[in-house]
């Protein structure tokens, strides 16, 4: 993904992370939840750097987004395997509870949601990128916030969808919609096919509520979402993206 520069509350020196639960989201897709040597907190957002060391010494570094708010000094990853990626294929299939890791961060001080902020929030998320919208759900949940949400979630099947019992259950003042691409559920209205400026004039803010707009996924994507955004009066400043791929 796409990131900013470092923020405030950023550890740069890596610390040993010790993996205590992991939850399988989907086939392609883990959340990891890491116990750090010590961690002072982070935005919703952000994201940090898992590094990974053979015993022959070799070290490969991912950035991944934090999927949630620390809790009881743990953090939350959900990474989703990369077709040849040596580390998102390792931490998904092969590293066990109780393993080592090194972390870095937290790092992004522009793509982030502050509990402060009072503007109603549009999130569009496309595949993987649900997760750092996602954690600005989950802090909004924890700081007891009313701000008014919006997300809207495009992804492949509903076999893909990531949070699927959390979505399905979305709290007060929090709007889901999900849509599919190339396969929907069974009885679904809507037939699967991208995100248009229909979903966005149904599911999204009116440009005049001048919301914060967050867009995250692949390069496509957003690109296509934001100016998506733009087309329907959207301020190009009140939206920001982070991409991947």
């Amino acid at each position: 993904m796409a990131r900013a520069a470092l923020s405030v509350g950023v550890v740069t020196v890596w610390q040993q992370a010790r993996l205590v639960e992991r939850l399988r989201e989907t086939d392609s897709a883990v959340t990891l939840v890491f116990e750090p040597e010590e961690w002072s907190g982070h935005l919703a957002g952000q994201h940090a750097d898992i590094r990974l060391t053979a015993d022959d010494g070799y070290q490969a570094v991912r950035s991944y987004s934090l999927a949630g708010p620390v809790e009881e000094g743990r953090v939350v990853f959900t990474v989703q395997r990369v077709l040849g990626g040596e580390v998102s294929t390792y931490l998904c299939d092969d590293l066990p509870v109780g393993a080592y890791v090194e972390v870095r961060g937290p790092v992004g001080g522009w793509f982030v949601w502050r509990g402060t902020d009072t503007r109603p929030v549009m999130l569009l998320a496309g595949g993987s990128g649900i997760v750092p919208l996602q954690a600005m759900v989950r802090q909004r949940r924890a700081l007891g916030s009313r701000v008014p949400f919006r997300l809207l979630y495009s992804v492949r099947t509903p076999e893909d969808v990531i949070y699927a019992d959390e979505l399905a259950r979305p709290e007060g003042g929090v709007d889901v919609a999900v849509r599919y691409t190339r396969e929907a559920p069974p009885g679904a209205r809507r037939a699967p096919r991208r995100l248009g400026l229909v979903d966005l004039n149904t599911h999204g803010w009116p440009a005049e509520f001048e919301p914060m707009c967050f867009v995250c996924g692949p390069n496509g994507f957003v690109e296509a979402a934001a100016n998506m955004l733009i087309t329907l009066g959207h301020d190009r400043h009140r939206i920001k993206t982070e991409r991947f791929g």
